[in-house]
């Protein structure tokens, strides 16, 4: 279906009444669950199954008004599910249909495939995908309008005259709009009996027809978890950060009046308040789910936002994937294994698992692959995952791995030997050694603690350590391990990062912030103002499944918008047009806002690892990560590494080692 731009927009949107109107007394209409006909991941849009045939404007309860209303059977909506998502019909047998003349069957010819599970649309390359949920086909009512395509700028769905069943039949059958014209050739035509039309209908009737839980009018509910086995001092940075966002919004929201987060959500009132709980988790992690449960049943949430982890969350991405709970952007060192074929939970990277297949990869691929990799361990939960990852990945590749585990039991610096974690040859001295053999390489995964505490002799040759769990070039290696360390590098290189944080180092000076732990306070920082951003393009359509699809639809342009806005408030200018990409600096202007900052973070510097002119680093990003992307069913938005080496008169630089290793997954 064709959609308006922003003329478009500007006339739909200027007939709307001024938000908070006086109207006549609500009433909901009743909402009737069938736990055992609803998928649990369908969430809690898929289960609602009254709804009515017109809608005037929302209750506070997200239900939509209706002068009439009907009880869909829980048995018949659970086959329009199957029929919209699977391409299943009711029958058993698969959905058909053509597409530019060509045969679509089963899957292939879903609804879902082009306007996903919320149906409110999407965009593929140049055409857009309408909304087709009730509330769009049926009631256009005033405030159904929904952000269609950010590549360019934002524009938004058509308004129309509501579908009937007539019109809506000749639509998915015959392809014609309610207006009369043709839709455009990339919606199917079905083949579809009358009673499957029915069933259709009914299903797009009930989708997306009311908000998800812990979403009102004038707010909405989000939990953060912290796992019991965090750091103290981190779980303190971690919430004075993330209360500090949430602040920040709030500070921002005066009931009954608009700021100006964005013009269409200005016009349509839709902005709202954050709540914020802290669930933190105790006792074992078999007991997680049954807290998250507990917690979720008294006071239900929209999300899961942001978050805090160490080795064990599998138990809380499990409780998102069942309760169809979106868990967003936490910060957590080791997701779970399969984490990237989940529905739910959206995650910077595979964490430590990332790392381990970047070294595989890495060690695949070199001049002279070892022989064997001997892995160190910490009693760590993270290390001892991404540990079991490695020897997978190496087993794959013919190299032979073997891990052992430091004993922390023992004072730092008594060089007790590792004990094997499993049983192995005798390992000699396992913390490394000058006696090891040419062909064996070291991997350790360690924290900074374990790292202050090795031997001052390392291993001959190279030793490998992770980024993540070292926290980066801030751990205290020993001086003699310093020229042979490797770091497994998730991130963007420090030179890059400090362009890339400008703005969010004088967030944390205005909000009196330290800035304590780099990669912890970015993450956070990042999750919640992305956070923001989705929930102001989504409008008035707070669903759980829309959210998710805009996540994945915004993320790599936001990105490159996010960091050109970045640099225009802080006063910086584009390259001059006919520049090289990448060749050119941004530059401080007059009336940059803290003109030290700013030319410190943009001052000349090499490029590492290049012998040539220093260059100036370009601001492309927000965040430690220099790739940011999701794309539909992706969940993990970082994909890659590199391998770096300390250098400089004080062994305090990082320089790559190795390229940008995307590994396959």
């Amino acid at each position: 279906m064709v959609l308006a731009g922003w003329i478009g927009v500007g006339l739909a949107l200027c007939g709307l009444p001024k938000a908070h109107a006086q109207t006549a007394p609500e009433v909901a209409p009743t909402q009737v669950r069938s736990a055992a006909s609803v998928p649990q991941d369908a969430g809690a849009e898929a289960a609602l199954i009254q709804v009515g045939p017109t809608t005037q404007r929302r209750a506070a309860t997200g239900a939509w008004q209706s002068g009439k209303a009907w009880t869909i059977d829980p048995a018949r909506l659970e086959a329009g599910r199957r029929l919209y998502e699977e391409g299943r019909l009711p029958s058993g047998q698969p959905l058909r249909a053509t597409r530019y003349g060509q045969p679509l069957e089963g899957a292939s010819a879903a609804c879902v495939a082009c306007h996903r599970r919320s149906g409110l649309g999407s965009v593929e390359g140049n055409v857009q995908v309408s909304p087709i949920s009730g509330r769009y086909l049926f009631d256009q009512d005033r405030r159904a309008v929904a952000v269609m395509n950010l590549r360019t700028i934002k524009s938004f769905n058509e308004r129309h005259v509501p579908y009937d069943a007539a019109t809506l039949s000749a639509a998915i059958r015959a392809g014609r709009h309610v207006s009369g014209r043709e839709l455009h050739p990339m919606m199917p035509r079905f083949e579809l009996s009358d009673e499957d039309f029915a069933i259709l209908s009914d299903y797009l009737r009930q989708l997306s027809s009311s908000w998800s839980p812990g979403v009102t009018d004038r707010s909405v509910r989000f939990a953060t978890v912290i796992t019991p086995d965090v750091d103290p001092r981190q779980k303190r940075i971690f919430l004075d950060t993330l209360q500090a966002t949430v602040q920040q919004k709030n500070g921002n929201y005066v009931p009954g009046q608009r700021s100006m987060s964005s013009a269409s959500e200005m016009m349509l009132g839709t902005e709202r308040l954050w709540e914020l709980d802290v669930w933190e988790l105790t006792g074992a992690p078999s007991e997680w789910g049954a807290q998250l449960a507990r917690r979720m049943a008294a006071r239900p949430v929209f999300a899961l936002v942001s978050g805090l982890g160490r080795g064990h969350w599998a138990p809380v991405h499990e409780f998102c994937e069942r309760e169809a709970v979106p868990c967003w952007f936490p910060s957590v060192e080791a997701p779970p294994v399969g984490s990237q074929d989940g529905r739910w939970s959206v995650y910077f990277s595979a964490g430590v698992r990332l790392e381990a297949a970047v070294l595989a990869e890495h060690l695949s691929q070199a001049g002279a692959r070892p022989r064997r990799v001997r892995q160190v361990v910490s009693d760590d939960a993270s290390g001892q995952a991404a540990a079991a990852e490695l020897a997978m990945l190496l087993q794959r590749e013919g190299i032979e791995s073997r891990t052992d585990r430091i004993d922390l039991t023992a004072p730092p610096g008594a060089g007790k030997p590792a004990r094997p974690i499993k049983s192995t040859p005798s390992a000699k001295r396992s913390s490394g050694s000058a006696d090891a053999a040419d062909d064996e390489v070291w991997m350790y995964w360690l924290r900074p603690q374990d790292i202050a505490a090795l031997g001052a002799t390392p291993a001959r040759g190279p030793v490998y350590f992770s980024a993540t769990l070292a926290r980066g070039e801030t751990a205290p290696f020993p001086a003699a391990w310093r020229s042979q360390a490797r770091l497994i590098y998730p991130w963007q290189l420090p030179q890059v990062r400090n362009a890339s944080q400008v703005y969010f180092r004088q967030w944390l000076r205005v909000r009196q912030l330290e800035m304590a732990d780099e990669f912890l306070q970015t993450e956070i920082y990042f999750a919640m103002n992305y956070l923001n951003d989705t929930l102001v393009d989504m409008l008035d359509n707070v669903h759980r499944a829309y959210f998710m699809e805009r996540a994945e639809n915004m993320l790599s342009l936001r990105e490159a918008a996010r960091a050109e806005d970045e640099a225009r408030e802080l006063g910086l200018v584009k390259p001059q047009a006919g520049a090289a990409q990448g060749a050119q600096p941004l530059r401080p202007i007059e009336g940059a806002g803290d003109r030290n900052l700013v030319t410190r973070a943009m001052t000349p510097r090499p490029l590492p690892g290049r012998d040539q002119a220093p260059t100036v680093v370009r601001k492309e990003g927000t965040t430690l990560y220099p790739r940011l992307s999701l794309g539909p069913g992706q969940r993990l938005a970082s994909k890659g590494g590199r391998i770096v080496r300390f250098a400089g008169p004080q062994g305090d630089q990082l320089l790559p080692d190795s390229e940008w290793i995307v590994p396959l997954q």
